[in-house]
């Protein structure tokens, strides 16, 4: 996953060759707006497609139209894609399942990379290195059933294991950095690097990822998970729990804020103890299931969501002069630009 989610690559100081470009786009026999971009690049040959609208890709169903989208199987994939953003002088943003972003009704001014790498491979002793584009969720599921304890908690997170530990995300007093061991990723020179994770300092919601002066994605990790007689229980319990809690079949983008740390109580709670279940702006709402996840319904904007996170922060700071932050990023048409 890109930090947080998108690349603004400069020409000054790449390392980036171009690749060759075929445009195509034809309709009733008539040269029509371009409709699909072929890159290629380091022997490999990826197709981008026009105008894909991002709300069919997002949990909240909520964006405009992407200038390009093109879908990720392998990280050679993705350096294609990291060229043809430096060729056009454009974000690249890099999309998991898009359960921790917010995309703006006007879509995005770049490309959008839909991240499905996503290999498993067991490595043996509890080892198995996963594609950062797979379940994060069907993860913990797979190896838990399989007797390997450590990530029955990813049973309960949407997203993508790139964006897990992009994030460290976490749940029931566990973490993902618990379990990790290394991360494969590509900087935005294009080159691939390994950081073991005993060279780095992960914290709450917090990888050292996020700290990096030039953004990243993640291409795989290593996990090291344990034996266990009593993971295949615990994720079911864990599943059960999250049926119980959670608006599991609204649209939502799971836990909107990120709780204020020790000597407060969770956000969930705040949200409920204000009497801000069910408050609604235009299309968005707050679920009266879980305060911490915002519910969109048919016609919800992007500028409703974003009142109503303003609105709960304003309230909650008034109340308890606790600062929100957010889990969730709002995309801009122009993406993110780091200095």
């Amino acid at each position: 996953m890109a930090a947080p989610g998108a690349w603004r690559t400069m020409r000054e100081g790449k390392d980036v060759r171009a690749g060759n470009r075929r445009r195509t786009g034809r309709s009733g026999g008539r040269t029509t707006r371009l409709a699909v971009v072929q890159a290629e690049a380091r022997g490999r040959s990826v197709v981008f497609q026009q105008g894909v609208m991002l709300s069919k890709h997002s949990t909240w169903g909520i964006g405009g139209p992407a200038m390009l989208f093109v879908e990720i199987f392998e990280p050679e994939d993705m350096v294609v894609a990291l060229e043809e953003s430096v060729q056009r002088d454009v974000p690249l943003f890099v999309l998991g399942r898009g359960s921790n972003c917010l995309f703006d009704d006007r879509g995005f001014e770049g490309i959008v990379a839909l991240n499905n790498m996503s290999q498993y491979q067991d490595l043996g002793e509890g080892r198995f290195r996963v594609g950062s584009g797979r379940r994060f969720d069907h993860l913990g599921v797979k190896t838990s059933k399989e007797g390997w304890t450590g990530l029955e908690f990813a049973a309960g997170i949407p997203g993508t294991v790139g964006g897990a530990v992009y994030m460290n995300a976490g749940a029931n007093q566990q973490q993902t950095s618990d379990v990790l061991v290394e991360v494969e990723y590509l900087d935005s020179q294009g080159k691939f690097h390994t950081l073991k994770k005993d060279q780095a300092k992960f914290g709450y919601r917090m990888s050292p990822f996020q700290e990096m002066p030039q953004p990243i994605v993640v291409t795989s990790a290593v996990f090291q998970l344990r034996k266990s007689d009593k993971s295949r229980a615990r994720v079911m319990e864990y599943m059960d729990r999250r049926r119980q809690t959670q608006p599991l079949h609204e649209k939502s983008a799971g836990c909107v804020f990120r709780n204020p740390g020790e000597g407060h109580p969770p956000v969930g709670y705040l949200i409920e103890h204000l009497g801000m279940k069910g408050l609604v702006v235009g299309g968005a709402s707050v679920s009266h299931v879980h305060g911490n996840f915002l519910i969109s319904k048919d016609g919800c904007q992007c500028s409703d969501m974003l009142q109503l996170i303003e609105d709960i922060k304003s309230r909650i700071k008034e109340a308890t002069g606790i600062d929100l932050e957010e889990e969730i990023h709002y995309v801009p048409p122009q993406g993110f630009h780091r200095q």
